[in-house]
């Protein structure tokens, strides 16, 4: 696991704190495009007309920032030796399906 996400053997590894940070940016990112996708976008867009094309590419640049983050979360357990490596990677793995997913939904949107 640790060759397919580049971690290199032996060199320095990554604070508890560091881990956290970007977990914690990960996992709000994610949490950011969602709530913006079904619960800001549906009650500001009917009110302003205009943008309503807007979302979709909202939604493209949130679902793209929320992969890098989470590659790089599972990237940082995996760095730090963590021992619940194996559990976050398997959540991080549901969180970026239900990423790419959305991401789809928004070029189809897009015609992309």
């Amino acid at each position: 696991m640790r060759r397919l996400l580049f971690i290199p053997e032996v060199g320095a590894q990554p604070t508890e704190s560091e881990v956290e940070r970007v977990f914690s940016t990960s996992l709000a990112l994610s949490a950011m495009r969602c709530i913006f996708t079904y619960m800001v976008l549906p009650i500001l867009v009917p009110a302003i007309g205009a943008l309503a094309g807007l979302g979709p590419v909202i939604g493209v640049f949130l679902s793209a920032l929320a992969l890098v983050f989470d590659v790089r979360a599972i990237r940082a357990f995996w760095w730090a030796a963590d021992s619940r490596r194996w559990v976050m990677t398997w959540l991080y793995l549901f969180v970026i399906v239900f990423v790419i997913y959305l991401l789809v939904l928004d070029l189809t949107k897009l015609r992309l």
